[in-house]
């Protein structure tokens, strides 16, 4: 009974179902459906998820390679930079050891030779032609150049040492400058022109072209400069320079100090400039000569280093010799200094002179400024053969050359610009023939 009644109802209902438009209800039926339905669904759930895997896998896979060949590159681009680097340390290295070198004044390993360097002894002429910057000379070709220091060759000395006229093996002629064995003063002053003038090139600075040294000889070998110093010719009364000549001697040295004080990567103080280290070519242009006491400025403006007061009396500016501080304003004044002796053509300082005029910038200043006083300074050789308009500008120029505040003093500069059209309109003067005379011997170079 139980178990008819337990089957009753489920046949009823069975019974029932098509009457009410109802779907059969079995459990043969619903696991059959049941069985097709999940197989239908889980084949395309499957293809979705090995889809996506798939995709994801490949996406992770580029992603590796991509992050591998990004690393690889940053590591090649790296070894690539460090290299550029390395080699240009070494390449600034290597010229650094070769510069240091070519400074680095010891003893020669090689005493027969006579120089610092026995490695260079076998060159000849033509490989130093094709070389460039300052050369390394021996001292037995020196002797020959110059017919072993022969006295009949002396162009020049001084409390520095002898220079001598040479003819070096190539044909070319030399001012061999034979320095004293002075101490450390003068092997500093003889390391700093070396250094300086093998960096410094200028049409208005004398050229170095070489230099030797050994245990106990010091050389400097310059280009030769025929008509000798500004201040041999400025006192030269048997044949005086002419206005317009040494008004392009004044802008010659003018940009010479230009270059120095503003145009070299550091600025440089010649800090002994004066008439005897100014000299002459063949054709009286001016070269600045003697960088042995220079200075490295300061890198800032009107910057002031301290050092020991060295120079010359009558050029050096009031607040160096005074202070010990130097600054390019220090060179502007010795310049304006040279400015009044081709002005005036009197020495910076002479005791033989009335009293009141024994220093030339004290007696000459408070004139420059005043036209009928000025007139009156003009160095009488030039017996008034030159432009009272350009001489006002001159004495207006050195008069500010020669404050004795340094900050008063102008920038070389401003005084080459203040200079090129005085020269321009004295051309027709500065090509005068007169002045391409022979070789005169310098009382110093």
């Amino acid at each position: 009974m139980e178990v008819n009644q337990a089957i009753a109802p489920a046949g009823s209902f069975g019974h029932e179902a098509p009457n009410n438009h109802s779907h059969k209800y079995n459990s043969s039926s619903f696991q059959t459906n049941h069985q097709h339905q999940h197989h239908g669904i889980f084949p395309s759930k499957s293809i979705l998820i090995i889809i996506i895997s798939a995709v994801s896998f490949v996406i992770i896979l580029f992603a590796l390679f991509l992050i591998m060949f990004m690393v690889k590159r940053l590591k090649s681009t790296k070894k690539s930079l460090t290299f550029k680097e390395s080699s240009g340390i070494n390449n600034a290295s290597s010229r650094f050891m070769n510069h240091a070198t070519a400074i680095n004044f010891v003893s020669s390993p090689d005493v027969k030779g006579g120089c610092l360097y026995g490695g260079n002894l076998s060159r000849t002429s033509t490989s130093r032609q094709r070389e460039r910057g300052v050369q390394v000379f021996t001292y037995k070709e020196l002797e020959m150049a110059t017919e072993r220091f022969n006295e009949g060759n002396v162009i020049g000395s001084g409390g520095f040492g002898v220079v001598y006229r040479g003819v070096l093996s190539d044909g070319t002629v030399a001012a061999i400058k034979m320095l004293h064995k002075v101490g450390k003063q003068g092997e500093r002053a003889f390391r700093v022109e070396v250094d300086l003038l093998s960096r410094l090139h200028s049409p208005y600075l004398v050229e170095l072209l070489g230099y030797c040294a050994d245990q106990h000889h010091r050389l400097l070998i310059f280009e030769y400069m025929p008509n000798g110093t500004l201040q041999h010719h400025i006192h030269n009364q048997h044949q005086p320079l002419d206005w317009g000549t040494r008004l392009r001697m004044a802008l010659d040295c003018a940009r010479a100090l230009e270059f120095l004080h503003e145009n070299s990567t550091q600025s440089v103080i010649h800090r002994d400039f004066k008439s005897t280290n100014v000299l002459l070519d063949q054709n009286f242009r001016a070269k600045v000569s003697d960088f042995g006491l220079a200075k490295m400025g300061s890198d800032k403006i009107n910057g002031q280093i301290s050092t020991r007061v060295l120079g010359t009396t009558g050029y050096l500016a009031p607040e160096y010799a005074s202070t010990g501080k130097l600054t390019t304003k220090s060179d502007v004044y010795s310049y304006g200094v040279v400015l009044l002796e081709l002005l005036t053509g009197r020495v910076p300082v002479d005791t033989k002179r009335p009293p009141g005029e024994h220093v030339l910038v004290s007696w000459a200043l408070p004139r420059l400024t005043n036209r009928e006083k000025v007139v009156k300074m003009v160095d009488p050789a030039l017996k008034d053969n030159y432009s009272k308009k350009d001489l006002i500008q001159i004495a207006a120029i050195a008069a500010m050359c020669v404050q004795p505040e340094a900050d008063y003093r102008p920038l070389m500069t401003d005084v080459v610009q203040s200079l090129i059209p005085l020269v321009k309109n004295n051309s027709n003067i500065i090509g005068s023939s007169r002045f391409q005379i022979p070789s005169i011997l310098s009382p110093r170079y």
